[in-house]
């Protein structure tokens, strides 16, 4: 394969790949699940120490932790949840970046057919995120305390890999902050100790590509928002 053929297959992926929020019932084979994780773990890390540890739920396990997540922040008071997580989340959005989260939640909620005041429905669709949008797999990337923030952003390399390489097999997936937002219980749940920390999850399953929550693509901002060029 030629450099130019590579980078439009990698351009192709990225460009169908999306955020799947609906799935099929059916289970992923394991060998799928096994490729995807082959691939990305040629991620780079800082001094090659891989520091993504990862748990993966099938089938009934899958089921457990979705009704035992769910139960958990809906007891816990949800949409008014107080999070628990191991990273701060963002103390707030400001500039351009408070606009990109704005049009990206209008655009989702504009394809689902959720008035942008609509609280209660907008909150609704959020605790999809807790019920890992009904996918068939789930996956939780820790990372051990000891390596710190660093930790994570070797770990947010080996997520978008993930991703990449799952839509490269005909699986969809969705990285989820939100499953930090419950780190301690998460921890409890799957028999993990303090060491690591809770950087995310990942909903995965072959997509219903048919769905209104899968039927909307969000755009990118252009190079000149995020790039600088110095030649002097």
């Amino acid at each position: 394969m030629s450099s130019q053929d590579a980078a439009d297959t990698l351009t192709s992926l990225l460009m169908k790949r999306r955020s799947c929020r609906a799935y099929l019932a059916e289970q992923v084979p394991h060998a799928t699940i096994v490729r995807a994780l082959e691939i990305a773990q040629r991620t780079a890390s800082w001094c090659n120490v891989q520091p993504w540890n990862v748990t993966i739920t099938s089938g009934a396990a899958t089921e457990r932790f979705r009704e035992a997540l769910s139960d958990h922040v809906a007891q816990a008071g949800w949409p008014n949840y107080a999070p628990d997580g191991d990273f701060d989340f963002p103390g707030r959005y400001d500039g351009i970046y408070n606009q990109r989260r704005k049009e990206t939640a209008w655009t989702y909620y504009d394809a689902v057919g959720i008035a942008r005041d609509d609280r209660a429905a907008s909150a609704s669709q959020t605790f999809e995120n807790f019920r890992l949008f009904g996918a068939p797999h789930f996956m939780l990337i820790t990372t051990p305390a000891s390596l710190g923030v660093y930790g994570a952003v070797d770990c947010g390399s080996y997520v978008a890999n993930v991703m990449v390489a799952f839509e490269s097999l005909g699986v969809g997936s969705i990285a989820q902050a939100a499953i930090a937002m419950a780190s301690g219980f998460v921890r409890g749940h799957f028999g993990i100790g303090d060491d690591q920390l809770v950087v995310c999850g990942i909903s995965f399953g072959f997509p219903d590509r048919d769905h209104l929550f899968n039927s909307f693509a969000i755009g990118r901002a252009p190079l000149t928002e995020n790039v600088t060029f110095l030649d002097k």
